[in-house]
């Protein structure tokens, strides 16, 4: 099947939306720059995409995988990682129904809702591999932080993106 896939202009509207996503996200955790690097995570678009990482119904899945790490005086260790996995076609599905969207508020509000999901994984306060009704509580939680981190953000039309998808809680996770 042929999907949207982002082109090289969107590209840097993602590294921009991506930078706009860590900076909100860090200052309301009151992150230093070390501890944000801390957060281990890398960003995938339809190009580079699996098969099982392509969503139907969701902006980006999140996909966790491991990475070993030789640190310090220690035997190589599985480090938890985190994909960002952005849906091309979905994103750019949304931006040709509503014309009013713009693709930068658009990623910022996506990038911000998965760093917060990142940044609670790491930091044990959620279990990534839960399901039901813990998923749907993770979902409020975050989407409740993601609109106080980005309510008072000045960016054009951001303000449209947060009252848009107010109601649309719907965004993948899979472990790999």
């Amino acid at each position: 099947m042929d999907y949207l896939s982002f082109n090289d202009d969107d590209l840097l509207t993602i590294s921009e939306a991506l930078d706009i996503a860590e900076d909100a996200t860090g200052n309301f955790y009151k992150f230093s720059l070390g501890q944000w690097k801390r957060q281990r995570y890398d960003v995938k678009t339809l190009a580079s995409l699996t098969a099982n990482e392509i969503a139907q119904q969701a902006f980006a899945l999140l996909n966790k995988g491991a990475r070993a790490v030789n640190g310090f005086e220690s035997n190589t260790k599985n480090r938890d990682f985190y994909f960002i996995c952005l849906q091309d076609h979905q994103i750019l599905k949304a931006m040709n129904r509503d014309r009013a969207l713009g693709l930068l508020p658009l990623l910022v509000y996506v990038f911000t809702h998965e760093l917060i999901h990142i940044v609670r994984f790491c930091n044990f306060f959620q279990r990534f591999d839960v399901s039901g009704k813990e998923k749907e509580k993770e979902e409020t939680v975050v989407h409740e932080t993601t609109f106080e981190i980005l309510e008072n953000l000045a960016l054009p039309k951001l303000d449209y993106v947060l009252d848009s998808y107010q109601g649309h809680r719907l965004f993948d996770m899979a472990v790999s």
